[in-house]
């Protein structure tokens, strides 16, 4: 079985306002990177359009009609001083989120080893009611929720590196045993979640917090210490991978010194975890990362890894 990537011209529509961190850009940049011979090996295909009933088995249909209801005709329409709708922009959300769906379904049919999703607007922050931190719906949440309900998945761990916490996940999964959220992040940064008081109603959540200025020694300590040792404990039927790369040291959104190495090496470690409990199964969706440059070589090094699992 091969690596899949999932991708779809659409991400390239979500238009944010000049200037802005999260931009089409983004997606072009590992567009680039990933066309190398190394990567001619991948199995690819384009995302579809979810189904509303995979996102609203995370989100009330009425917010999704809201945010749909949003978008605007012309021009962008900010929802907050970060997030933004542009005119172009439900198709490529409907598409990050159909991306991540079918990713799991060709993972968990043992059609893929595992996959990776390179779409945007990402997704972490977006809670159950609320459009935050650029994103809008959720979309690891949504890969997650669709593996228990159409593929009998058990137990679900979403992992994730973002140098932002993931609140979004946290919010959505924080009372579900079901569902472990772990998660290395820079705090104090945006969104001011994510101590490690925070831990669920279930004991379910893991927050390996990082300070300004640490690097890869100490992002491999959060994850050996504290979250790999859950992950075991847990024992997941499925590893999904909120893929943010702002923590490399180029990135200007935040202040960890992490290289594309590191993101090698923690895609390595969460095969492991994926190999010992979820038969090798793991999805991976792009959440952050800002520095074009920083941003390809952390893909070019995670899907390597993933290739080579």
């Amino acid at each position: 079985m091969t690596t899949l990537l999932i991708t779809h011209e659409s991400g390239l529509r979500h238009a944010t306002p000049a200037g802005h961190p999260e931009r089409a850009d983004r997606l072009r940049a590992i567009a680039r990177i990933l066309e190398r011979e190394e990567f001619a090996a991948l199995a690819r295909v384009e995302a579809p359009e979810a189904e509303i009933e995979a996102i609203t088995r995370v989100h009330p249909l009425e917010y999704v009609e809201h945010l749909r209801d949003a978008v605007p005709a012309q021009g962008v329409a900010r929802l907050d001083a970060d997030t933004s709708l542009s005119s172009e922009s439900w198709e490529p959300i409907l598409r990050a989120a159909g991306g991540a769906v079918l990713a799991v379904d060709q993972v968990m049919a043992g059609r893929a080893a595992n996959a990776f999703v390179a779409m945007r607007p990402p997704g972490h922050h977006a809670e159950t009611t609320t459009p935050m931190g650029f994103c809008f719906i959720n979309n690891a949440a949504i890969a997650a929720r669709h593996a228990q309900k159409r593929h009998g998945a058990e137990r679900v761990a979403i992992v994730d590196f973002d140098v932002h916490h993931g609140n979004g996940s946290q919010e959505i999964f924080w009372s579900d045993a079901s569902v472990m959220y772990g998660s290395t992040h820079q705090m104090p940064l945006y969104p001011g979640t994510g101590a490690r008081s925070e831990r669920g109603a279930h004991d379910n959540i893991v927050n390996a917090p990082l300070s300004a200025g640490d690097g890869g020694a100490e992002f491999k300590e959060a994850f050996e210490s504290t979250i790999l040792p859950r992950l075991d404990q847990f024992r997941p039927d499925l590893v999904v991978v909120s893929a943010g790369f702002d923590a490399h040291a180029r990135d200007p959104l935040a202040n960890l010194n992490l290289n594309e190495a590191d993101f090698g090496w923690v895609t390595k470690k969460l095969m492991e975890i994926a190999e010992r409990h979820a038969k090798g199964r793991l999805v991976s969706v792009l959440e952050g990362g800002y520095d074009l440059e920083g941003l390809a070589r952390s893909v070019g090094a995670h899907v390597t890894a993933l290739m080579r699992g």
